[in-house]
């Protein structure tokens, strides 16, 4: 009899909403994502002195919220500039909304 993955159970809207719920897990990543949607772009730096936390924890809960696709970088050494990815964000509402609803 084939083992059965787990994964098989779930659907690709599933996992897609579970990745943006377990990138917002985080109140830091809350308060980047409200940082970054009341402008148009922020700089790492820029962050840095906004959030109350070391330049290398911020660098990790943006890495996070990058790789689930709700931010975007712009790497020109020496500084990065993150800005809200709207298609990933808008999507998040839509498929968040859709479980809470």
């Amino acid at each position: 009899m084939p083992s059965i993955i787990k994964t098989d159970y779930f659907t690709a809207e599933q996992e897609l909403t579970a990745r943006f719920a377990k990138a917002l897990g985080h109140p830091v990543r809350i308060a980047i994502l409200e940082l970054l949607s009341s402008q148009s772009c922020c700089y790492h730096g820029d962050m840095a002195e906004e959030l109350p936390i070391a330049k290398s924890t911020l660098s990790q809960h943006l890495k996070e919220l990058k790789e689930a696709g709700l931010i975007q970088g712009d790497i020109t050494p020496p500084t990065t500039k993150y800005c809200i990815n709207r298609e990933n964000f808008n999507l998040a509402k839509t498929l968040l909304n859709k479980v809470l609803e």
